[in-house]
Protein backbone atom coordinates (compact mmCIF):
# COMPACT_ATOMS: atom_id res chain seq x y z
CA UNK A 1 0.00 0.00 0.00
CA UNK A 2 1.37 3.44 -0.85
CA UNK A 3 1.58 6.28 1.70
CA UNK A 4 -1.06 8.20 -0.24
CA UNK A 5 -3.47 5.27 -0.10
CA UNK A 6 -2.78 4.83 3.62
CA UNK A 7 -3.47 8.50 4.30
CA UNK A 8 -6.64 8.40 2.22
CA UNK A 9 -8.04 5.40 4.08
CA UNK A 10 -7.24 6.87 7.48
CA UNK A 11 -9.07 10.16 6.77
CA UNK A 12 -12.23 8.59 5.39
CA UNK A 13 -13.46 7.53 8.83
CA UNK A 14 -12.82 10.91 10.42
CA UNK A 15 -15.49 13.59 10.67
CA UNK A 16 -15.24 16.96 8.97
CA UNK A 17 -13.85 18.57 12.11
CA UNK A 18 -11.11 15.96 12.53
CA UNK A 19 -10.22 16.15 8.84
CA UNK A 20 -9.97 19.94 8.91
CA UNK A 21 -7.95 19.81 12.14
CA UNK A 22 -5.55 17.28 10.58
CA UNK A 23 -5.28 19.42 7.44
CA UNK A 24 -4.48 22.56 9.44
CA UNK A 25 -1.96 20.61 11.54
CA UNK A 26 -0.22 19.41 8.37
CA UNK A 27 0.11 23.02 7.19
CA UNK A 28 1.54 24.26 10.49
CA UNK A 29 0.85 27.00 13.02
CA UNK A 30 0.56 29.64 10.28
CA UNK A 31 -2.49 27.91 8.83
CA UNK A 32 -4.17 27.93 12.25
CA UNK A 33 -3.49 31.63 12.63
CA UNK A 34 -4.72 32.36 9.11
CA UNK A 35 -7.93 30.39 9.77
CA UNK A 36 -8.44 32.33 12.99
CA UNK A 37 -7.92 35.69 11.27
CA UNK A 38 -10.30 34.74 8.46
CA UNK A 39 -12.81 33.64 11.06
CA UNK A 40 -12.59 37.07 12.70
CA UNK A 41 -12.91 38.82 9.34
CA UNK A 42 -15.97 36.93 8.08
CA UNK A 43 -17.80 36.08 11.30
CA UNK A 44 -16.12 37.10 14.58
CA UNK A 45 -17.55 34.27 16.77
CA UNK A 46 -15.82 31.73 14.51
CA UNK A 47 -12.48 33.50 14.93
CA UNK A 48 -13.03 33.71 18.68
CA UNK A 49 -13.92 30.01 18.83
CA UNK A 50 -10.76 29.13 16.87
CA UNK A 51 -8.67 31.29 19.20
CA UNK A 52 -10.10 29.59 22.28
CA UNK A 53 -9.62 26.16 20.69
CA UNK A 54 -6.00 26.93 19.80
CA UNK A 55 -5.28 28.08 23.36
CA UNK A 56 -7.18 25.17 24.95
CA UNK A 57 -5.48 22.55 22.78
CA UNK A 58 -2.09 24.23 23.35
CA UNK A 59 -1.54 24.70 19.61
CA UNK A 60 -0.92 28.42 20.01
CA UNK A 61 2.07 28.17 22.38
CA UNK A 62 3.55 24.77 21.55
CA UNK A 63 7.19 24.65 20.50
CA UNK A 64 6.76 21.44 18.51
CA UNK A 65 7.61 21.43 14.86
CA UNK A 66 5.00 20.32 12.39
CA UNK A 67 5.05 16.85 10.83
CA UNK A 68 6.52 18.29 7.63
CA UNK A 69 9.73 19.27 9.40
CA UNK A 70 10.12 15.82 10.96
CA UNK A 71 9.77 14.25 7.53
CA UNK A 72 12.44 16.55 6.12
CA UNK A 73 14.90 15.52 8.79
CA UNK A 74 14.42 11.88 7.94
CA UNK A 75 14.87 12.76 4.25
CA UNK A 76 18.19 14.44 5.05
CA UNK A 77 19.57 11.19 6.44
CA UNK A 78 19.05 9.26 3.18
CA UNK A 79 22.10 8.83 0.92
CA UNK A 80 22.39 11.32 -1.93
CA UNK A 81 24.53 9.18 -4.21
CA UNK A 82 27.52 11.48 -3.78
CA UNK A 83 29.81 9.52 -1.45
CA UNK A 84 32.07 12.49 -0.67
CA UNK A 85 29.11 14.65 0.36
CA UNK A 86 27.53 11.81 2.34
CA UNK A 87 30.82 11.26 4.24
CA UNK A 88 31.13 15.00 4.90
CA UNK A 89 27.52 15.23 6.08
CA UNK A 90 27.85 12.18 8.33
CA UNK A 91 31.06 13.56 9.86
CA UNK A 92 29.47 16.99 10.37
CA UNK A 93 26.38 15.48 12.00
CA UNK A 94 28.58 13.31 14.26
CA UNK A 95 30.67 16.35 15.23
CA UNK A 96 27.58 18.45 15.95
CA UNK A 97 26.09 15.66 18.05
CA UNK A 98 29.38 15.43 20.00
CA UNK A 99 29.37 19.20 20.55
CA UNK A 100 25.75 19.06 21.68
CA UNK A 101 26.54 16.26 24.14
CA UNK A 102 29.56 18.14 25.54
CA UNK A 103 27.53 21.35 25.84
CA UNK A 104 24.73 19.52 27.64
CA UNK A 105 27.24 17.95 30.04
CA UNK A 106 28.74 21.42 30.62
CA UNK A 107 25.28 22.79 31.43
CA UNK A 108 24.68 19.89 33.80
CA UNK A 109 27.99 20.56 35.60
CA UNK A 110 27.10 24.25 35.76
CA UNK A 111 23.70 23.45 37.31
CA UNK A 112 25.32 21.09 39.82
CA UNK A 113 27.89 23.75 40.79
CA UNK A 114 25.15 26.35 41.23
CA UNK A 115 23.08 23.93 43.32
CA UNK A 116 26.12 23.10 45.46
CA UNK A 117 26.96 26.76 46.05
CA UNK A 118 23.34 27.54 46.98
CA UNK A 119 23.28 24.56 49.35
CA UNK A 120 26.60 25.59 50.91
CA UNK A 121 25.29 29.13 51.37
CA UNK A 122 22.16 27.75 53.04
CA UNK A 123 24.22 25.57 55.38
CA UNK A 124 26.51 28.51 56.28
CA UNK A 125 23.50 30.73 57.07
CA UNK A 126 21.99 27.93 59.14
CA UNK A 127 25.25 27.46 61.07
CA UNK A 128 25.48 31.23 61.71
CA UNK A 129 21.91 31.28 63.03
CA UNK A 130 22.60 28.34 65.31
CA UNK A 131 25.79 30.01 66.61
CA UNK A 132 23.93 33.28 67.24
CA UNK A 133 21.16 31.43 69.08
CA UNK A 134 23.72 29.60 71.23
CA UNK A 135 25.51 32.86 71.99
CA UNK A 136 22.24 34.60 72.89
CA UNK A 137 21.28 31.64 75.08
CA UNK A 138 24.63 31.65 76.93
CA UNK A 139 24.37 35.47 77.38
CA UNK A 140 20.94 35.03 78.98
CA UNK A 141 22.25 32.28 81.25
CA UNK A 142 25.26 34.39 82.34
CA UNK A 143 22.99 37.31 83.23
CA UNK A 144 20.83 35.11 85.38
Amino acid sequence: MTPVATAATSTTHMGWFSRSEAWLDSKGKGAWIAAMVLGFVFFWPVGLALLFYMIWSKRMFSKNRSCRHKGRRMHVMTPTGNSAFDAYRDEMIRRLEDEQASFESFLERLREAKDKSEFDQFMDERAKKAAEERKAQTDVQEEA
